[in-house]
C-alpha cells in the first residue's frame, strides 16, 4: 500500500502542474466557441453620463395652504391637473365658514364700539354742567357790580354785599374744578372707547383678510401641478405611489397644495450616480429627449449640483439642468432622458467596458490566442459608460465579452462590437 501511494502521489502532483501551466498561462480552452468575443477597435469614442430626470418649471411658484385657519380646511375648488391658468385666477378655494362667523362677530363688536364712542363723546359735551359754570360767572359779575356801590349804602348792607361775593366766588372756583375733572374722566373714557373702536375694526380686517387668502390665485401665466396629499391617511410605506390632492380633502394649514411652474423658463431635475459626480460641473453642456416627444432634442445646461444622499449601496446626489430652447409642448412632470458628454477621444483603441475585468485593482482582458483564452493587463485610458478607451493591447485584437474561466456563456460566439452602435 506505501509503495502504491509513493508512486501515485509524484504522478498527480505532475498533472496539477501541467493543468495549471495550461489553464493560468494560455487560459482555458474554448474549441465550441461558446464565449462571446469582441475585436480591439480604433475610432472615436464618447464618454457619457446618461441619467433619468423629471421635467419642472425653474420658477416654480408653490401654493401653500393659508394659515389664518385654526384647524384643517376643506378644499371646495381645486382646478384640474395640467390645466392652463392665467396670471390672477382662482386656482383653489377652502371652506371658509368658520371665519364668516369670526367676520360677522367682529363686525357686530365694531358696531357695539363705534356707539359707545358716540355716547362717550356727548357726554364730554355735558351741557348743563357748562350751564351751571357760566350762571356762577354770571352770579359773580353781579355780586361784583353790587359791592361797588357799598360806598352808599349802610355798613350792614356792605358787609352782606361782600360775602355774597365771596360766595359766588367760591361757587365758581368749585365748578371750575369739578368740570374740569368730569372733563379728564370723559376723555379718557373717549379714549378707551376709540381703542375698543380701533381693536374690533382691526378684528374685522383680519377676519376679511382671512377670507381672502381662503381663495389662491395663480401668480402667473403657467400649468398647475397638484401635489402629492401626504396627510392622506392610511399605511405608508417606502415607493408607494401617494395621490394627489382632490376635491373635498381636509389640508392642514402651511402644506404646499400645487405649484405652477413658469412657462418660459424649464429645467430637468435628475438623480444621478455618485461615481459620475467628478466628471460633471456647473455650466457643462447637455442633450435632453422628453419621453412624450420623440424624435425631438433639447439641449441645455448643469445649473446646479447638490449634495450627494442616500444609503452607501446607492448614493445620488442631484443635480438641474436648464433647456436653452424650450417649447409650447412641455409640461410639468413630464420624464426626460439627460445625456452630458464628459469627454470625446479621438483615434484611439476601444472596447466595450465588459469587455475589461478587474483583478486587485489592475484592468485586464482574456485575449483570444490559438489555444485559447489568456488573461492580458491593459491599461485604461478613460473608462465610464458603454465603452472604453484601452492601451496595451493591439487593434484587431480579439477578446472576451464573458469570464472564460466560468464557460456558462452562449451556445454560438457573437461579435458585440458589431451590434454595438457608433458613439
Amino acid at each position: 500500500m506505501k509503495y502504491w501511494l509513493i508512486g501515485v502521489l509524484p504522478a498527480a502532483v505532475l498533472l496539477a502542474w501541467a493543468g495549471f501551466e495550461v489553464y493560468g498561462r494560455t487560459g482555458p480552452v474554448d474549441p465550441n466557441g461558446s464565449i462571446p468575443t469582441t475585436s480591439v477597435q480604433r475610432g472615436d469614442v464618447r464618454f457619457p453620463v446618461v441619467a433619468k430626470g423629471t421635467l419642472q418649471g425653474k420658477s416654480t411658484q408653490i401654493l401653500t395652504v393659508p394659515m389664518a385657519a385654526k384647524g384643517e380646511l376643506i378644499v371646495t375648488s381645486l382646478r384640474q391637473q395640467g390645466e392652463l391658468v392665467h396670471d390672477g385666477e382662482v386656482v383653489a378655494e377652502f371652506d371658509a365658514t368658520e371665519l364668516d362667523f369670526d367676520l360677522r362677530e367682529a363686525m357686530a363688536d365694531l358696531g357695539e364700539a363705534r356707539e359707545k364712542l358716540k355716547q362717550a363723546k356727548a357726554e364730554a359735551l355735558d351741557e348743563e354742567a357748562r350751564y351751571a359754570l357760566a350762571k356762577a360767572e354770571s352770579d359773580v359779575g353781579l355780586a361784583e357790580l353790587e359791592c361797588r356801590r357799598n360806598p352808599l349804602l349802610a355798613a350792614i348792607v356792605a358787609q352782606q354785599n361782600d360775602l355774597a361775593l365771596e360766595a359766588a366766588r367760591d361757587r365758581l372756583m368749585q365748578l371750575q374744578t369739578d368740570l374740569s375733572s368730569r372733563r379728564a374722566a370723559t376723555q379718557a373714557g373717549v379714549a378707551i372707547q376709540q381703542a375698543a373702536v380701533s381693536k374690533a375694526q382691526v378684528k374685522a380686517e383680519i377676519a376679511t383678510k382671512a377670507i381672502e387668502s381662503m381663495t389662491l390665485r395663480a401668480p402667473a401665466d403657467g400649468y398647475v401641478s397638484i401635489l402629492e396629499n401626504r396627510n392622506s391617511g392610511g399605511i405608508m410605506f417606502a415607493g408607494m405611489e401617494l395621490p394627489i390632492f382632490q376635491l373635498g380633502d381636509s389640508v392642514r394649514p402651511g402644506v404646499p397644495i400645487m405649484q405652477i411652474p413658469n412657462l418660459e423658463d424649464w429645467q430637468v431635475s435628475a438623480q444621478i450616480g455618485e461615481l459620475d459626480r467628478g466628471h460633471l460641473a456647473v455650466g457643462q453642456g447637455a442633450e435632453i429627449s422628453i419621453v412624450a416627444t420623440p424624435g425631438q432634442v433639447f439641449r441645455g445646461r448643469i445649473t446646479n449640483i447638490g449634495s450627494t444622499t442616500g444609503p452607501p449601496w446607492n448614493r445620488r446626489f442631484d443635480c438641474s439642468i436648464s433647456i436653452d430652447d424650450p417649447s409650447e409642448n412641455l409640461r410639468p412632470g413630464m420624464s426626460a432622458m439627460i445625456e452630458i458628454v464628459t469627454a470625446e477621444l479621438t483615434d484611439v483603441l476601444w472596447l466595450p467596458s465588459q469587455a475589461v475585468f478587474d483583478r486587485g485593482g489592475q484592468p485586464f482582458v482574456y485575449l483570444r490566442g490559438p489555444n485559447g483564452f489568456a488573461p492580458i493587463d491593459v491599461t485604461l485610458a478613460r473608462s465610464g459608460g458603454a465603452r472604453v478607451a484601452v492601451e496595451g493591447i493591439e487593434e484587431g485584437s480579439v477578446v472576451a465579452l464573458s469570464d472564460p474561466t466560468q464557460l456558462s456563456g452562449p451556445e454560438t460566439g457573437t461579435n458585440a462590437a458589431e451590434a454595438l452602435p457608433g458613439q
